[in-house]
């Protein structure tokens, strides 16, 4: 094992053989390692061969001793799991990888895919919103949905019940995508079995998680984050005050996208949401047309496409260089010392780090997506 620290000055490429697609599998199942963490110790250590040599002694000096990396047969396993289900992995840095997804700082290293790839070079727009939806939030959903894709745009959601399976099944024919929970080969949930197997034939499921993957609560916030990671504009036909839709919107806000909300009747809880969101600017939605107008029209991507099957991975705009890992895990271990089951207030873990919250706020997410912290409501912490 090299203790040797540098950081890369070159774009790195992906993979290209098996034994490298191996290697990234192995890095990203590692515990503790989440997307923004990949993508800093590729940068570091400029192949994720050299990061997963360099794991251990990073854990131990973030006082983990018996920290041991995932198993090359794991990530065989997992690869073998993904050829017998028809699944593709579609990379970082690849040509099918859509650049608007390749942008976000949090970007997933790998997508498992079944069905059409080809929609992943066309316009998306993300449509959320309740699962115990009204009838009404349902006919909206459909119309929106289907007027939205004759207009030329691909719909991109969740597969849940209520708001996303009507945006689904009303755009079969013009192209629809389903950002899953779990893993791309596990239906979830069990009613919209014949709908997955819809989407997959016609459509396109994506997935981050390993195959065979049962969906938790946990790994639906990093869903939602390449739900609106994809879109050019996100949506919300419904959603309560409390709810993973309105995260979603607020998620997507974050990363820049355009945040358009139905209205509702003030007295329906369903509507709380979309109606807050109305309140804090985002553009009012009454028919597809109203969408269109805020977004422009459906058009490709501007980038124009490589001239292999590969191209450089595209590189987040830094205002500095990242913090070396062994900061980044030490910054880790800072955190979850300081939080307990009391809930304490995001920004008041953010003033006693006295550290930027852009460098706090994707550990944040590390540390949720890995089970270790929880979100409560009015943004404070607990630890798990």
């Amino acid at each position: 094992m090299t203790g040797t620290n540098f950081s890369s000055t070159h774009p790195q490429l992906p993979p290209t053989t098996e034994e490298q697609r191996v290697s990234w599998l192995r890095l990203l199942r590692s515990r503790r390692v989440g997307a923004t963490t990949f993508h800093r110790l590729l940068k570091e250590y400029g192949s994720a061969e050299a990061a997963l040599e360099a794991l251990p002694d990073i854990a131990q000096q973030a006082g983990e001793n018996r920290y041991r990396v995932c198993e090359h047969a794991r990530a065989e396993q997992e690869l073998d799991a993904g050829r017998r289900a028809g699944a593709e992995l579609v990379l970082w840095g690849t040509a099918p990888y859509p650049q608007t997804l390749a942008g976000i700082a949090d970007a997933p290293p790998l997508l498992w895919a079944m069905g059409q790839t080809e929609l992943l070079t066309r316009p998306l727009i993300a449509i959320v919103g309740a699962r115990n939806a009204s009838s009404l939030g349902m006919r909206m959903a459909r119309a929106l949905a289907r007027d939205l894709g004759e207009a030329g745009f691909t719909i991109v959601s969740g597969m849940a019940r209520g708001i996303d399976t009507a945006a689904h099944i009303a755009t079969l024919e013009t192209g629809t995508m389903a950002v899953l929970g779990g893993g791309v080969d596990v239906i979830y949930p069990a009613e919209n079995a014949k709908l997955a197997q819809d989407i997959a034939a016609r459509g396109l499921r994506l997935s981050e998680q390993p195959m065979g993957t049962q969906p938790q609560a946990r790994h639906f916030p990093a869903r939602n984050r390449i739900i609106s990671g994809l879109a050019r504009a996100v949506v919300v036909v419904e959603a309560a005050a409390r709810s993973g839709s309105l995260l979603t919107a607020h998620g997507a806000l974050d990363q820049g996208r355009d945040v358009l909300a139905v209205p509702g009747h003030p007295f329906d809880a369903r509507a709380s949401g979309c109606n807050m969101l109305l309140r804090d600017g985002a553009t009012l939605v009454r028919s597809a047309e109203d969408v269109i107008e805020a977004i422009g029209p459906a058009k490709a991507p501007t980038i124009p496409a490589p001239p292999t099957d590969q191209i450089e991975m595209p590189l987040v705009e830094e205002a500095k260089p990242p913090r070396p890992l062994r900061e980044v895990a030490q910054l880790h271990q800072q955190i979850l010392d300081r939080l307990g089951p009391a809930p304490l207030a995001e920004d008041q873990l953010i003033r006693d780090l006295a550290t930027p919250a852009a460098e706090v706020t994707p550990i944040l997410l590390d540390l949720e997506i890995d089970g270790r912290i929880r979100r409560q409501a009015g943004g404070f912490l607990a630890k798990n």
